[in-house]
């Protein structure tokens, strides 16, 4: 109790703080999130900006960067709003309009409360800019990130919507990166921002591509100051998919149907919605989604939908294959195990044909692994798939 009283305190006081010098000083808080000392051969003023150019993006929808003189560059986020980076000794230019938030490239004590955005950094050998997570260590499959949590590089600083804000200040943060679920606990939000810390919310799992999704690799790249090396990572793994796009045959008869799915606690089966990145994967490797045309009930923007057995049956018992998603209920090795979960799919024609596979549980937390996963879709989908070219699936006998 005693530190809930001294935290309230503190976080009160440093509000105030806030406040009285955002009232003060007359520049918004846009400004104040991002100014330090240091010098800058940017424009003083904001309306003096040049731009010099933009960020080319192949699929990427949700964001956009232009770049400008001095090094600057203004991040636009779809539904999110602008973001002004400015290099590490720089400072803000005067006049940055309120709806503009100020970020420093290159930041330290990262709160990154965004799970899916964790893989960008560690693909760019950064996990040492983030120091507090709002996902515990059990509830992470990135070895990584286990290991920096038990070692104390990284810190668990509670739910995104309740997090310790004394901890946060403490750590001395820099920037929090926040998924759309933060919408959900606005004031979490405003509270981070009062206390002066810039919030970024990642969107990239609305994007309609896979490869969209992934390409937010370039921006973490842009915002951490190693833009060339995050466009060179992108770039081999798109060229991975282009050629597994390249070796399909697009009017083949032959493709397979596909189920993906996971048998609930409560025995219902929870599948990929259509248009999830989930099932674009299936599709882009070569296969069909069987419940490409399932109807949702339009109130929910999950990427999944829980349906009843007998649905579930009635579109998959003649899929040619099924891809058990472990990220729930845990990994399968057999097919006892399966039909343990659900005895109705003793007669599906993947499990008579011995054509189950099992999703690996860190599917959803490496990002950066969409390339390799379509390719490894589609050798399962050719019948090409063995023990030593997967990573992300498994056979299921």
């Amino acid at each position: 109790m005693k530190k809930n009283r001294t935290q309230t305190v503190l976080i009160s006081i440093l509000i105030s703080m806030t406040l009285v010098l955002s009232a003060c000083g007359g520049q918004g808080s846009a400004q104040l999130m991002g100014n330090s000392a240091g010098g800058s051969d940017a424009p003083a003023d904001f309306s003096d900006l040049k731009k010099t150019g933009s960020m080319d993006r192949n699929y990427a929808e949700c964001f956009a960067v232009d770049y400008y003189e001095g090094g600057l560059a203004m991040i636009t986020i779809q539904d999110e709003g602008r973001f002004l980076l400015i290099p590490p000794e720089s400072s803000a230019p005067s006049g940055v309009p309120d709806d503009v938030t100020v970020l420093r490239q290159d930041p330290k004590n990262v709160y990154l409360a965004a799970s899916s955005a964790m893989d960008y950094f560690r693909a760019l050998g950064a996990l040492d800019h983030v120091r507090l997570t709002s996902t515990k260590k059990e509830d992470w499959s990135l070895p990584e990130v286990v290991s920096a949590l038990e070692s104390g590089d990284m810190l668990y600083t509670g739910k995104y919507s309740t997090p310790d804000y004394e901890q946060i200040l403490l750590e001395k943060c820099e920037i929090a990166i926040e998924s759309t679920m933060i919408h959900h606990s606005p004031k979490t939000k405003e509270q981070l921002e009062l206390l002066g810390i810039p919030v970024l919310v990642d969107r990239s799992s609305y994007e309609p591509h896979p490869l969209g999704r992934m390409e937010w690799i370039r921006l973490y790249g842009l915002l951490l100051g190693c833009e060339e090396q995050a466009s060179v990572f992108y770039d081999r793994q798109a060229a991975l998919y282009d050629e597994v796009r390249g070796s399909l045959t697009e009017t083949d008869e032959s493709r397979k149907s596909v189920a993906f799915f996971y048998i609930t606690a409560n025995g219902s089966a929870n599948v990929r919605r259509p248009g999830d990145y989930i099932s674009r994967m299936i599709e882009l490797a070569g296969g069909d989604y069987i419940f490409s045309d399932l109807a949702g009930d339009g109130a929910s923007a999950s990427a999944t939908q829980t349906i009843d057995l007998e649905t579930f049956y009635a579109g998959a018992k003649d899929a040619d294959i099924m891809i058990y998603s472990s990220s729930i209920g845990g990994e399968i090795d057999r097919t006892e195990q399966l039909l343990k979960k659900c005895a109705l799919l003793a007669d599906c024609r993947a499990v008579v044909n011995g054509d189950v596979w099992c999703a690996d549980g860190s599917l959803y937390q490496q990002t950066t692994g969409t390339a390799d996963m379509i390719r490894e879709m589609n050798l399962i989908l050719t019948g090409q798939a063995d023990a030593d070219s997967l990573r992300f699936f498994h056979k299921v006998n």
